[in-house]
């Protein structure tokens, strides 16, 4: 019998209310107000400046609650659990008929969102297949055309509730079509490992 096997999987976690309600209310009260920088692509979307866990208490008890969901999926990345850093937070503020465009995240290996506000289902985040890579250079593409994990261009994420938690590998291009609903409030951030241990030899990360 013929067998099909998926090699080298692109692992992606998915954490329903890792943060508790009274810490995701307390985030929307202090940071919302400070999102003050507008995204160059959207002026309907605004962010804050980039935040430590220092940076507030706040802050501190959510790096508590995410560091443990860091070290399983850095497992899932590098074959071994190590301590790992959140290096940067931000918190986004995405306006009625706002959209973040296509990107990914330099200088990590793990990238997150945390879901503060209802999220209508016209600004689930979506995650793309990066453009290039090793596809044939025709396409069959038409109406009686099942998608599956093997010919998917993007796969939107599953509908997110107040405090849900994402984790994904940095590289991963994504984005957040235009949003029909209310507005939507997401903590964003990125981590990097304590080390990198190649047979003896030892990259460190600092900061």
């Amino acid at each position: 019998m013929a067998e099909i096997h998926g090699l080298f999987a692109t692992p992606f976690m998915r954490v329903p209310g890792a943060l508790p309600p009274a810490l995701v209310a307390a985030l929307v009260a202090h940071f919302a107000a400070q999102a003050q920088q507008q995204n160059n692509g959207s002026a309907l979307l605004s962010h804050t400046s980039m935040l430590r866990p220092s940076d507030s208490p706040l802050l501190v008890d959510v790096a508590g609650l995410l560091t443990p969901q860091l070290s399983e999926f850095g497992a899932l990345l590098f074959g071994q659990r190590m301590p790992w850093a959140l290096k940067e937070m931000w918190v986004n503020v995405l306006e009625q008929g706002g959209q973040q465009a296509m990107h990914n995240h330099a200088n990590s290996f793990i990238s997150g969102v945390v879901y503060l506000t209802p999220t209508h289902p016209s600004a689930r985040t979506v995650f793309i297949k990066a453009p290039g890579g090793t596809d044939f250079s025709f396409k069959n593409d038409h109406a009686g055309v099942v998608t599956g994990p093997y010919n998917a261009d993007k796969w939107i994420s599953p509908p997110p509730e107040p405090g849900d938690l994402v984790l994904f590998p940095s590289y991963l291009m994504h984005a957040v079509p235009p949003n029909q609903g209310e507005q939507r409030i997401t903590l964003a951030f990125n981590a990097i490992p304590a080390r990198l241990d190649s047979w003896g030899y030892t990259i460190g990360f600092s900061g």
